[in-house]
């Protein structure tokens, strides 16, 4: 790690316990990586991981995800941020295009 020292348990219970749902797809659009909390809004099973994204959302927003990672990807942008009223929640979801040193496109952090 760059800037500290973990155990594969600590990284464990900090995922575990952070207060956001996190989710990480790579370049290819497989899904990777989810944080898997009690409080998670979006429930994910583990048979989403090494699946494309497109397979993870509901038809009607597909278009939306896979044009943020077209954008991400040609590096027109670098960052998408929307509101979504689901009934009992107004969540605030933001995508992150991840980047390696050199600016090639890495992946997506939801």
């Amino acid at each position: 790690m760059a800037t500290g020292k973990l155990t594969l348990e600590q990284i464990n219970l900090i995922y575990k316990h952070l207060p956001v749902d996190i989710s990480f797809v790579d370049e290819n659009e497989l899904v990777k990586f989810y944080s898997d909390t009690d409080h998670r809004i979006f429930p994910r099973s583990k048979n989403v991981i090494g699946r494309q994204v497109s397979n993870c959302h509901p038809r009607k927003s597909v278009h939306i995800v896979e044009e943020i990672v077209e954008k991400f990807r040609n590096g027109e942008q670098d960052k998408a941020e929307f509101w979504i009223n689901k009934p009992g929640v107004f969540l605030h979801i933001t995508y992150i295009a991840v980047r390696d040193a050199q600016g090639n496109f890495r992946g997506v952090l939801e």
